[in-house]
């Protein structure tokens, strides 16, 4: 047994907590909610230790360029973001995407620990220019469970993508159900956000993949 699954066993033997999941695809975008606090990313971490699914992560660039934290951050599948070239980023992920024979990408939409009216769109651009389902991860604390549940190609219909997002994550609590929000983005509500977010997709939707 490999040592971190050893140390997600243990975690989970102690936990109060309990670990669920459906399968995952062998090339995946798990998104991340209600995203409240940091224990959300340790008991992920748990999670993805305890199946021995490697992951990767999005990562402020400084932290992972960091002399001694960064290299916990890369060992630990953080992935370094340069928000200025968000498009550079957007192709490298595609890149790495096509190339690897599993790969799990995990964001945390709302990018923020507090609550905020719109979810980054990222995630929802990724999936479609790969062709990668979206799987939903989730922590919530009513159940006192964590985990993630299906996986679902987006379409390319943005309102009725986030209206399924949305309702699976209904009535799921995080560690601050004051720092909650409901998933939406932007392009739902602002049609210069939503041909940003689409532009040069045509034919790219991943359920026609």
């Amino acid at each position: 047994m490999k040592i971190t699954k050893a140390i997600a066993s243990i975690f989970m033997a102690c936990s109060r907590w309990t670990f669920v999941h459906e399968e995952i695809p062998q090339k995946v975008v798990l998104i991340g909610a209600p995203h409240t606090s940091n224990w959300d990313s340790i008991l992920m971490l748990m999670a993805f230790w305890k199946v021995e699914r490697p992951i990767r992560w999005l990562v402020k660039d400084s932290a992972a360029s960091a002399p001694f934290l960064g290299r916990i951050v890369r060992a630990l599948g953080g992935i370094s973001t340069d928000r200025s070239s968000h498009h550079g980023l957007v192709s490298s992920l595609v890149e790495n995407a096509e190339k690897a024979q599993t790969f799990t990408l995990i964001i945390a939409p709302k990018g923020t620990r507090s609550p905020r009216t719109y979810w980054k769109s990222g995630f929802y651009r990724i999936c479609l220019e790969t062709g990668m389902p979206v799987q939903f991860g989730f922590i919530d604390r009513t159940t006192m469970t964590y985990g993630w549940g299906e996986a679902i190609h987006l379409t390319g219909d943005v309102e009725a993508d986030m209206t399924h997002i949305r309702s699976f994550y209904e009535g799921k609590t995080g560690f601050h159900p004051k720092k909650a929000s409901v998933p939406r983005l932007r392009a739902e509500d602002d049609d210069s956000a939503r041909q940003w977010l689409l532009k040069g997709l045509d034919g790219k939707e991943g359920n026609k993949k």
